[in-house]
Formats: C-alpha cells, structure tokens, sequence
C-alpha cells in the first residue's frame, strides 16, 4: 500500500474535485443571471479563493476581520463581513474602508446604527434579514427595518449597500422541494426588504442571498443580485446526507495514522481525534448517521464499508467496524484519510492544506502545501 509521506493528523485537499465542485455552482449562477459571491469562511485560503472567484466578479464573503486582513493583503479588495459587527470593531472596519478595501459590514439592531452614524469612519453597510433561522436579522414587517434604514440614511459618512439574509435553516432539508421552498422564503425575505427600501426614497444595490442547499435548488432569484454559497467547494459528509453533494464530491479529508489496536474491543485507534476532526455530530439527524466520520482508503479515497470512527478523545479517535476487524490488515503505522460531517469545522484546526489531484498515486507525487489564515 502507498502512503502519504506527510506527519498526521493533516489535511487532504483533491483539487480535481474541489475544481469542479467550483465549477458547478459558478455555471449555476451564470445561468441564473445572479452574481456569486463565494463564502471563504470554510476555505480560509488565497488558493481556493481565486479558483472560486474565477470567472466571477471578483468579491467575497468573509466571517472574521483575521479574513478580511489576510485576503487584502492577498490582493482581494471586494468583501463583505457576513456576521453582524460589534460596535468595538468599527475601528478596524473603517481602517480597512480608508485603505481601498470595498468592506461591506452588516447589522440588525438599531444600537448599532447609531453607533455607525456616530463613527467618524466612512461605512458601507448591509442590514440582516430574519427569513427564517431565527438566529440573527430583522423580521420581516417588522419597523426596525425602516429605523435601522432611516438612521443610517441620515449619516453623511454611511451608505446602505443593501440587504442581506442566510437560510441557514435549509440545512433542515430533507428534498429538493423542501429546499426550493426555503429559497423562495429567503429570496422573497430580501426582495420584499429592498422594495422597502426604495419605496421610501433610499438606494439598495445589493440584495443579497446565501446557503448552499438554496443556491443549488432555487427555483429562480429574481431581484437578487447575489448569493454566497460556501461549502459547496468542499462538501462534507452532511451536505452529502441532505443532497447538496454526493460523496464523490468530498474534496477534504484527514490523513491519519494507526496507532495502537484494541483487539478486544474490536477497536483501530488513530492518531486524529476531537481537535483533529471536530466533534460535530450532524449526521446523526440524517437516516445514515456517519459518527465522528467515514474511513477510506488512503489511496483512492474511497469508504471502506463498515469501518466509521466511533468515538473521539482529544488526540485519539477510535475507529470501529459492524464486523470482526482483521487487525493484520490494518497493522500500526496504516494510513486512513477520514471524511467529516462538517468541513468547515473540521479545517479549523489546521494551518494548512495538502493538495492532491485526485487519487494518490505514488510517494514521489508532487503534494502541494496552500496555507490558511485562522483566528478572529
């Protein structure tokens, strides 16, 4: 059996399937007539963002300032701050306004409109719609809408730059239909808020649409003027479950060693546990709940059936088989590459990814190294 010459726990990246996974979504919105904004909260890296803003227009979708600060210094200069703006940050986001960088933040409490208003700095402001989640935003027909607007329409160093929303809720999705109802909520959430908006004599270019079980299924986007799917470049084993990908689509995976057995227990123990693959848990919603995550061969990439890892420690993840493991098949020192149920997450705890095209296939294969940014 070949092996990765890499020190595990690491990430894996196929870059074949990412490119297509990219070019999917980017020909979805072609022919919709939406621009796309991707979402690089999941990646974190300069490499996937040029793949991903190929062909598009240019901007981006970010979650932290640490984001915005390692894409400008990157060269990207379009961005918009998908997470609500703590007043103390508005420094750093005016800085970075002072500096060319088109920073969009984003707000849903009139608080923070006055402490905009306030601001010496120069803003480009998106207000956050409630079409559903329930986590953040305004409810639709509620008047914080036009007193969130009307505060900030009153500064003179403010501009509304639009609406925006996340069906985050889509992730409860179970059928295409289903999903192609919560994209009718969510784009009418948006348009209705822009309609607002304009009735009243204030200018709303951007109408703004994200999650990636909406963006593939949406019936149409008429009056939006983008969306900002993110991961689809990736996938996982959850969007695999609820249908926004299939397996064959999973572009990362962690490389990790065996390192002890537990023949008693019908236990393979390796070297990645809860910090290595995240201990999400959100396939056990799904009618196949894949536990801390699927193990494949290290080669091609594919399941091998029956073996899931059971449980996690910190460092340790225990992996257990529906059948007698044949421990001499897989002695101390075997290589597995995981697949997780939540991407995102799971490259979270690492500084870099290890890019493959497609299957591995030998030790003097070229791997190569594109770096993350973390932090806040």
């Amino acid at each position: 059996m070949t092996y990765f010459n890499i020190l595990t726990p690491a990430l894996i990246l196929d870059r074949n399937k990412l490119d297509k996974n990219i070019d999917r979504m980017t020909n979805r919105f072609k022919s919709l007539g939406v621009n796309l904004r991707p979402h690089l909260k999941t990646s974190k890296a300069i490499d996937v963002a040029r793949r991903a803003v190929a062909g598009n227009f240019g901007g981006i979708t970010v979650s932290t300032f640490r984001e915005v600060e390692y894409f400008a210094q990157n060269g990207l200069s379009d961005m918009t701050l998908a997470a609500c703006i703590a007043p103390a940050r508005l420094n750093q986001a005016a800085a970075f306004r002072a500096k060319r960088i088109d920073l969009k933040i984003l707000i849903d409490h009139p608080s923070v409109a006055h402490s905009i208003a306030n601001h010496s700095g120069e803003h480009r402001v998106l207000i956050e719609m409630d079409c559903g989640e329930h986590r953040t935003g305004v409810t639709p027909g509620s008047s914080k809408l036009m007193e969130i607007a009307n505060i900030l329409n009153a500064a003179p160093n403010v501009e509304i730059a639009g609406v925006l929303t996340h069906a985050g809720h889509s992730y409860r999705c179970r059928t295409a239909d289903q999903m192609a109802d919560i994209a009718d909520q969510e784009r009418n959430t948006v348009v209705d808020a822009a309609n607002s908006l304009r009735a009243a004599g204030m200018e709303c270019p951007i109408v703004s649409v994200g999650s990636t079980p909406t963006a593939l299924y949406a019936r149409h986007l008429n009056g939006v003027t983008e969306a900002r799917p993110g991961v689809y470049m990736f996938g996982d084993l959850f969007q695999a479950g609820i249908g926004s990908c299939t397996m064959d689509d999973i572009a990362l995976t962690v490389l990790t060693t065996v390192i002890a057995h537990q023949e008693g227990e019908n236990q393979l123990l390796i070297d990645a546990g809860g910090l290595a693959l995240s201990k999400d848990r959100s396939t056990r919603v799904l009618e196949d709940d894949c536990a801390f995550g699927l193990v494949c061969d290290v080669n091609t990439g594919n399941v091998i059936d029956g073996l899931k890892v059971a449980s996690v420690h910190q460092e340790h993840g225990q992996i257990s088989s529906s059948s007698i493991i044949n421990f001499s098949k897989y002695p101390i020192g075997t290589q597995f590459r995981i697949m997780t149920n939540h991407s995102c997450i799971t490259a979270s705890g690492y500084d870099r990814y290890n890019v493959i095209d497609g299957t591995h296939p030998h030790p003097a294969a070229e791997i190569n190294v594109w770096k993350r940014c973390n932090g806040w």
